[in-house]
């Protein structure tokens, strides 16, 4: 919604300001387009499409982008007729805009420039975050460690599963991942990493237990069937919602809530150089008003 704002602004501020010089088209350019006396020239179309697009690609882009700016000017000339368009406050909240569109662009530039391999985040750092701030991980899904194997009926072997799921010998794995490779439908291998219960059951008839929590905790393995597929589910360990989450299932998330704030400080940083820099070589001026 801000971009499309954004670009009303744009065009109705273009509006106002080249109305009087675009009564009529211009003779030394190409028109692709008109709404009442307002042209799209085929030089603005330049930079729509990228060269390694095909023919067709390229139509459908400059048409596609055509019957949008055809749309936009009607909208805006609507608008023109119906209210009171304060120009000085459009031109503000353009020019606004874009300086806003390059400060970030240019903000984003620097960031990636200064990030190095010293800011990469450390287990230690995202420790110390989860212990400062335990009580914003807490669960809002019931989460398992566990293995998950969906294989049609007609799949070889299917009285072996788990016996192969309970097997300790890196043989008797590999030949699991095998098989599920082979004729699963679905698996979840993985028994140290924690996942969202609902996610690894997922259209299956484990999903369609009503208390899910007293199942976890009742049933450390469960087989079911139905029409087409048998289900074998093995939970090594489990954590039910509302309680502290593990470090291992947020330690994603507090990275990444460290390295943005890693870029923030670096936006900040660029700012205040910018303007410490412009205040020692008098750049600018506050005048009377």
């Amino acid at each position: 919604m801000v971009l499309i704002a954004v670009v009303f602004w744009l065009q109705g501020c273009d509006l106002i300001k080249r109305k009087k010089d675009e009564g009529s088209q211009t003779p030394s350019r190409k028109a692709v387009a008109r709404v009442y006396d307002k042209y799209l020239y085929q030089d603005e179309l330049i930079g729509l499409v990228d060269q390694s697009s095909t023919a067709d690609d390229s139509a459908a882009r400059i048409t596609t982008y055509i019957n949008s700016w055809i749309r936009k000017q009607l909208l805006i000339s609507e608008a023109m007729k119906k209210i009171n368009i304060n120009q000085a406050e459009v031109e503000r909240k353009v020019l606004d805009y874009r300086y806003s569109l390059i400060g970030f662009e240019y903000q984003n530039y620097y960031i990636t420039q200064h990030l190095s391999a010293k800011d990469s985040i450390s287990d230690k750092a995202i420790e110390t975050y989860y212990k400062a701030h335990v009580d914003n991980f807490i669960l809002k899904q019931n989460i398992v460690q566990g293995t998950y194997i969906k294989v049609p009926k007609s799949a070889p072997r299917t009285n072996k599963v788990k016996e192969m799921l309970f097997s300790h010998k890196e043989k008797d794995q590999g030949e699991l991942k095998s098989y599920c490779l082979s004729f699963s439908v679905a698996y979840h291998l993985s028994d140290s990493s924690w996942i969202e219960f609902d996610k690894l059951v997922v259209n299956s008839p484990i999903a369609e237990i009503p208390n899910k929590i007293q199942f976890l905790k009742t049933n450390p393995y469960y087989e079911t069937t139905d029409g087409e597929f048998l289900y074998f589910l093995k939970v090594a360990a489990y954590q039910i919602s509302d309680n502290i989450s593990p470090l291992e299932f947020v330690k994603e998330d507090i990275r990444n809530i460290l390295l943005n704030k890693r870029k923030v400080e670096l936006a900040r940083a660029l700012e205040d150089e910018v303007y410490e820099n412009a205040v020692k070589q008098q750049n600018f001026e506050i005048f009377d008003h």
